[in-house]
């Protein structure tokens, strides 16, 4: 019996374990145009800055943290985390201004935008998860159904892990005459999943798709991707500018922080609302998720380097992801947002609000938490948000 005899159980069983769940590789046309994209180098997508995208430092030294009981109590709420009840009244009349925002949780967010309705990054799964038995599972529930949602016009997907691309609810919006707009390569894992390529929009970074009278275009971004068991980077990442006739809102994705925030604000903003990734950061994995402070770095880029418009903080409170404490990432942009003088939006998951209305404000994770630390803030007459440097900021993984 040769050494490949003994792999072949293992490997079956790897097939097998893919589930279908796990998506599906891009082929066929679909892969001769990711390797046509000037992004795709040496058989996988390249990210804008370098980026390590496996955790860094001893995985020792990470389980040893990970898994300490009394850390792993301050990871999680220790009571129920206050959710609106959102229902059909909350969403039935149109937003008096013409754009509202509604934060379902994690990185879901309903925007309703001069007239139509984008769902971003709608996940509505009790884990994400490959598998319904294992993987961190939500830590409050949605909001309200998919189903009293309503008609929502296009669902924007930024990448395809599974906090962000989650498969029963995109089987359910499937069922549903809703248009997909998602970064190069993920239409496979919708196709096997339902969605024809007819009600798809698959966009390399830079191109816009007009749905409904609004223009979408996939931006850069610092990440990476995969579902699978092999992980090999042919599907994108993106985050995403979002044009109507009188607003302009952004939606981050996942990212670690890179100059092209810049950029993107230069060419696509100012932005009336963005919705920022401050939560799941770490010394473990730096180049591609963004601390809190960070974020707010992000956004004062997007705007041109000067406070405006409403920040929306997403990527946090929902899954327990990363080391820090639960509510950190809530406490820690407050703080931000005061020392750069930034609006920032502070709703509970399923609480509407209107970035040129009133601004929910209320530090209601404070209720349901754990004493938090403040090692970020500096002495009084330090230097702020908007005036330093990335390299001058307090990092976690300079903590």
């Amino acid at each position: 019996m040769t050494g490949a005899d003994y792999l072949l159980p293992f490997r079956t069983k790897l097939r097998s374990m893919r589930t279908e769940s796990f998506g599906a590789d891009p082929a066929g046309a679909r892969m001769e145009r990711i390797r046509r994209s000037p992004h795709f180098v040496d058989g996988v997508f390249q990210n804008p800055v370098g980026a390590r995208t496996r955790p860094s430092g001893s995985t020792v030294e990470f389980a040893k943290i990970y898994f300490h009981k009394e850390q792993r109590a301050r990871r999680t709420p220790t009571g129920t985390v206050p959710v609106h009840p959102t229902t059909l009244a909350d969403l039935a009349a149109p937003p008096a201004t013409g754009l509202r925002l509604t934060w379902m949780g994690h990185s879901s967010v309903l925007a309703e935008i001069d007239g139509r309705r984008i769902l971003f990054d709608p996940v509505w799964g009790e884990r994400c998860s490959p598998f319904p038995f294992a993987g961190p599972k939500r830590l409050h529930p949605t909001p309200l159904s998919l189903a009293a949602l309503g008609p929502v016009d296009v669902v924007v997907i930024s990448h395809d892990h599974y906090d962000h691309l989650d498969l029963p609810t995109i089987r359910a919006l499937a069922g549903t005459d809703t248009v997909f707009a998602v970064p190069l390569g993920v239409g496979a894992h919708l196709e096997r999943w339902g969605v024809p390529p007819s009600r798809m929009h698959e966009l390399d970074w830079n191109e816009t798709a007009t749905v409904a009278g609004i223009s979408l275009t996939a931006t850069p971004a610092r990440h990476f991707c995969g579902r699978g068991l092999r992980n090999q980077q042919h599907t994108l990442w993106a985050s995403w500018a979002v044009k109507g006739p009188e607003h302009r809102i952004y939606h981050s994705g996942d990212t670690g922080y890179f100059p092209g925030f810049r950029d993107i604000g230069a060419e696509h903003g100012p932005f009336d609302a963005t919705m920022i990734q401050i939560g799941a950061y770490s010394e473990y994995w730096p180049d591609i998720h963004m601390t809190p402070a960070e974020g707010m770095r992000a956004h004062l880029d997007l705007q041109g380097g000067h406070p405006h418009g409403v920040l929306l903080p997403i990527h946090w409170g929902t899954f327990n992801l990363a080391p820090h404490p639960w509510a950190e990432p809530g406490e820690w942009t407050k703080d931000a947002g005061e020392e750069a003088g930034q609006a920032v939006a502070f709703p509970r998951p399923g609480e509407p609000f209107e970035p040129a209305g009133k601004l929910p404000a209320e530090v209601w994770w404070r209720a349901v938490s754990q004493p938090i630390a403040h090692p970020w803030r500096r002495p009084r007459g330090a230097e702020s948000v908007a005036e330093t440097s990335r390299g001058d900021m307090d990092l976690a993984g300079e903590r």
